[in-house]
């Protein structure tokens, strides 16, 4: 029912951004919440930014809160992560995900669709 395709990973040095994005099949992504999740070798995925159906509450996890943005343009079907000051622990692959309710959330569990990820690479 919902196709997810991230796109904007790479290899940056670190202090460096980088702007994820999330393109969104299907015409109920604006009712959807959207989320961003990652997953570095050997550690569990998990949450990093999350936006409620419309873009008017936004949550982030503690590791990236303060230069991060996630934001949402619903009449492209599209989700954006703006990661700023980028270090090697923000190496991971990044997910998108859809949510099955429309109330920002941040357990991997309230989300039903996932992308199939892309690389951020931050070099020291």
């Amino acid at each position: 029912q919902v196709q997810l395709v991230e796109s904007g990973g790479g290899l940056v040095q670190a202090g460096g951004s980088l702007r994820l994005s999330c393109a969104a099949s299907g015409r109920t992504f604006s009712s959807r919440a959207m989320g961003w999740f990652r997953q570095a070798p050997g550690k569990e995925r998990r949450f990093v930014a999350t936006i409620n159906w419309s873009g008017g509450v936004t949550y982030y996890a503690d590791s990236v809160k303060g230069r991060s943005t996630i934001s949402r343009d619903n009449a492209k079907n599209t989700v954006y992560l703006q990661m700023n000051t980028l270090t090697p622990e923000d190496t991971a692959v990044y997910y998108c995900a859809a949510g099955l309710g429309g109330a920002a959330a941040s357990n991997r569990y309230e989300y039903g669709y996932w992308g199939q990820g892309t690389q951020v690479t931050v070099s020291s």
